[in-house]
């Protein structure tokens, strides 16, 4: 299922996702001057990553498949989950929930020689806080051949599921695709989990 539009009303212009997938493109345009050695460079990879890098690996991408996904679904989610937390609120989550992303992956792999990079983590972390801000939302989506609506709910829980089936898989040595799934499930966990302490604290209303 490939999402094409959620249908949510914002409140306000999403600047700061705006401005996330700006420098997300920017950065890797920029990698692809020299991308082995930015990736080796700027890339967290757990067995010998830093601070730094864990911040930087968050704005490399490895292909245009990777970029263009990845800001696609922080096209349609983000702006709304940036509308309820407000643009400084929604910048520090972003970076936080991938921070967390990095974070679980290297505790399933602490010693992986290969670099992570990608804002999946960070993306995953603003649909699980998506699911939980708006549990009534629909998504307009490409199954198929088809263009059909969706709750967004079953949409985004499908491809939590398939995460799980995923990371479980490739922990287990069976599914050798290089993909970070334990980011994945890190992030979008850590973002259900702030949503739901934000909606209890601010008795938010359910859209």
């Amino acid at each position: 299922m490939i999402p094409v539009q959620d249908i949510v009303h914002r409140r306000t212009f999403p600047y700061v996702n705006v401005a996330l997938i700006v420098v997300n493109v920017v950065a890797f345009f920029l990698s692809l001057t020299n991308f082995e050695y930015i990736i080796y460079t700027y890339g967290f990879t757990p067995a010998q990553g830093s601070v730094i890098t864990v911040l930087t690996s968050m704005f490399l991408h490895g292909g245009f498949d990777h970029i263009i996904g990845n800001m696609w679904y922080l096209w349609i989610f983000g702006d709304n989950v940036e509308d309820r937390f407000g643009h400084t609120g929604y910048i520090m989550l972003y970076l936080f929930f991938g921070v967390i992303a990095a974070a679980t992956q290297y505790f399933i792999d602490p010693s992986s020689q290969v670099p992570m990079i990608g804002a999946s983590g960070a993306i995953s972390g603003i649909m699980g806080a998506y699911v939980v801000l708006f549990p009534r939302a629909k998504v307009n989506v490409i199954a198929g051949y088809f263009l059909t609506t969706l709750p967004a709910i079953l949409m985004i829980g499908f491809w939590f599921l398939l995460q799980l089936l995923l990371g479980v898989q490739s922990f287990t040595g069976g599914v050798g695709s290089g993909v970070a799934y334990g980011a994945h499930i890190g992030g979008f966990l850590a973002g259900m989990a702030v949503a739901i302490l934000f909606r209890i604290a601010k008795r938010h209303d359910v859209y």
